[in-house]
């Protein structure tokens, strides 16, 4: 059934009851799963990071500041369109898959963790989705966002570059059914088949609802995250 608000509903009720165990304590427990993907970023350290700076002074009195996350937001959006499965929300039994894309980012702030919400990113350039997320993300620091900010995401991004590390498990942010965990990206030796060649490596960890989505569909969308990032041309073409 298609929706007033561009949602496809799609009721699986008996489908879900065959595939899952009962909502018990342990079943839910073991809903959630990860799948970890390194992402090679070499191309895009070529080709966008290492003039990062120029596009920062060329943008400085009248554009935003580029940062990986915009990148990461176009990739996403891209590859949810591809897996739709993941762009999608549980609504008791019922799947729903959303028509539009609003991409959620885990922010950092002094009164604890929030989650601004990026609205139709697969329609928006990544000078546009530096921009909305910067002044998303100064909105948060400063404890002025509206709840209108924080509702209505499809997915969600948790960006953990800032800490360390090299993976984690992010928390699915209900009722979506996938986050994207990122984490710092590193010059990792890869073997080329004579030799090591320097590269740059960034970390990924998808969680996933299992009742909705199986390891083999989140280890596709995990590699082809991963290609769009190893060589943007994919994602803006």
């Amino acid at each position: 059934l298609i929706g007033n608000y561009g949602l496809a509903v799609i009721l699986f009720a008996l489908l879900v009851k065959l595939l899952c165990m009962p909502l018990t304590i342990k079943s839910k427990k073991s809903m959630l799963k990860m799948s970890a993907m390194n992402a090679e970023l070499q191309q895009l350290q070529k080709k966008y990071a290492n003039n990062r700076v120029k596009l920062n002074e060329e943008h400085a009195k009248s554009g935003p500041k580029f940062t990986l996350l915009a990148f990461l937001l176009k990739a996403c959006a891209v590859a949810l369109k591809r897996f739709p499965q993941f762009n999608a929300s549980l609504d008791g039994d019922d799947l729903v898959l959303k028509q539009y894309v609003h991409i959620g980012f885990a922010a950092d702030t002094p009164n604890g963790l929030v989650v601004p919400v990026i609205r139709d990113v697969d329609t928006k350039s990544l000078s546009q989705l530096a921009a909305e997320t910067a002044a998303l993300a100064a909105k948060a620091r400063d404890g002025k966002l509206a709840p209108g900010d924080m509702q209505g995401g499809t997915f969600s991004i948790s960006s953990l570059g800032g800490f360390g590390g090299t993976t984690f498990t992010p928390i699915i942010n209900a009722p979506e059914v996938a986050i994207l965990g990122v984490c710092r990206a590193a010059m990792k030796p890869v073997w080329n088949g004579s030799g090591f060649d320097p590269r740059l490596i960034v970390p990924l960890s998808l969680s996933y609802d299992h009742r909705v989505i199986d390891g083999a569909s989140a280890a596709k969308f995990n590699t082809y995250l991963a290609s769009l990032l190893a060589d943007f041309r994919r994602a803006v073409v």
